[in-house]
């Protein structure tokens, strides 16, 4: 692996804009470039000696602890570590400072959003204007898993508007990403959706949708490269949002893909004919859904899929029996401090189980694992891998544990997962 402990990111003029992306004057530019080189120092420099103060300042007061109990034992829970790492000042200052970092990153990406309101939804009105594939539904109700936090710290969530037309949240979306991930999404933020492209090509071969979802797709980021592998197919972005929808459609005409139409809708009721999808993904949905949200919408996607059709989701991995205790609170910490209050239970939940339930054949599902696909050129090499969240990812050590019997995932950043109907 490249050596990156004290290498900085790349930095912020080095982002892929379009005819809507937002414009920075030098000193937001100089902003954003510290905020993604902090975080990046949070998750490669600091975040590692969380677990060297647990191991030698916290666990052995918290085992003792747990075996002056009356019932008690050697054996911790993920929460017993939390409370007991609250105490810390290491953990205190770490912690401090990567929610203030977060906050910061945010701030200043709606600040430039907030700064070019006008500018921005007139740019997007333009590009949206006369065309058909753009479908809002005013009396849609935001579900109550969104309305009720505003997800990863990000002011007013997804769907707030501050001016009719609004598309100041998606912009705010779209530029955070770069300081949050330590610009390890790739120049166009697509990272994600370019791994996914690649693994239907391989795995699928024989696939050649004819009609593509992408679920919770927002802005569509992470849907062009599909719609770009599959220029034949009609894609289509699902989202609740209509201020992502807006901003995605007119990122998306501006970009060239005339074969990606935007829809405001929710993932487990969205009136699509039956049987009629050939391919339906996802990029980081589950964990900010409910856990009947999941069943639900589980549930429905397997109605939309035609015969032979593949459902494909990219996530952080679940933990597993053999997930240590300590990643297990690491990997919770954006629960408590980053407005994700559905991953603890999403990380316990046993997708494989859900998907058979939901309707899918045993012998059909599949998982994977896979790193961001950076596009050659615009960062360096191994941007992929300098991220405030690598640490967070799955410990494998050198036991060989796998996240599933299914033994498709192998400790990568990310984890694939999904069914053939």
């Amino acid at each position: 692996m490249p050596q990156t402990t004290g290498v900085l990111p790349p930095t912020f003029d080095r982002a892929d804009g379009h005819a809507v992306f937002p414009q920075t004057d030098h000193d937001e530019t100089a902003r954003m470039n510290f905020l993604t080189g902090l975080n990046v120092h949070i998750g490669r420099t600091l975040s590692p000696g969380v677990r060297i103060t647990y191991e030698n300042r916290v666990k052995p007061k918290l085992e003792k602890a747990m075996r002056e109990k009356a019932n008690g034992g050697p054996t911790t829970s993920a929460t017993d570590i939390r409370k007991a790492m609250l105490h810390d000042t290491y953990y205190q200052q770490w912690g401090a400072l990567r929610r203030n970092t977060q906050e910061a990153s945010q701030q200043a990406s709606r600040e430039i959003a907030l700064r070019q309101v006008d500018a921005l939804s007139a740019k997007a009105a333009n590009l949206n204007e006369g065309r058909n594939t753009l479908s809002l539904d005013d009396s849609l109700t935001i579900p109550a898993y969104q309305a009720a936090v505003d997800n990863h710290l990000m002011p007013g969530s997804y769907y707030t508007e501050a001016v009719p037309g609004d598309v100041t949240a998606a912009a705010t979306y779209e530029i955070s990403l770069f300081p949050i991930g330590g610009a390890s999404f790739g120049a166009k933020g697509d990272g994600g959706g370019r791994a996914m492209a690649n693994f239907v090509r391989d795995r699928f071969p024989d696939l050649k949708p004819k009609r593509i979802l992408d679920i919770g797709g927002g802005i569509g980021g992470n849907t062009l490269p599909l719609a770009a592998a599959y220029p034949d197919a009609d894609v289509t972005v699902i989202d609740t949002a209509a201020p992502m929808l807006r901003y995605g459609h007119a990122r998306a005409q501006s970009m060239g893909h005339s074969n990606v139409s935007f829809m405001q809708g929710l993932a487990e009721t969205v009136d699509i004919e039956p049987g009629s999808v050939d391919l339906i993904v996802s990029v980081m949905f589950w964990h900010e859904t409910s856990t009947k949200t999941v069943r639900d919408a589980l549930a429905h996607m397997h109605s939309l899929l035609a015969p032979g059709g593949v459902m494909l989701h990219l996530e952080q991995p679940n933990f597993d029996d053999d997930t240590p205790v300590f990643e297990r609170f690491m990997r919770d910490w954006d629960a408590y401090y980053n407005n994700e209050p559905f991953w603890p239970k999403l990380h316990t939940l046993d997708m494989f189980q859900a998907m058979e339930d939901a309707g899918f054949d045993k012998d059909k599902l599949f998982d994977a694992g896979t790193e961001a696909d950076i596009e050659p050129g615009r960062f360096q090499p191994w941007s992929t891998i300098v991220t405030r969240h690598r640490h967070e990812t799955k410990d494998l050590g050198d036991t060989g544990r796998k996240l599933s019997a299914l033994g498709g995932y192998k400790g990568e950043r990310w984890w694939l997962f999904g069914g053939r109907k």
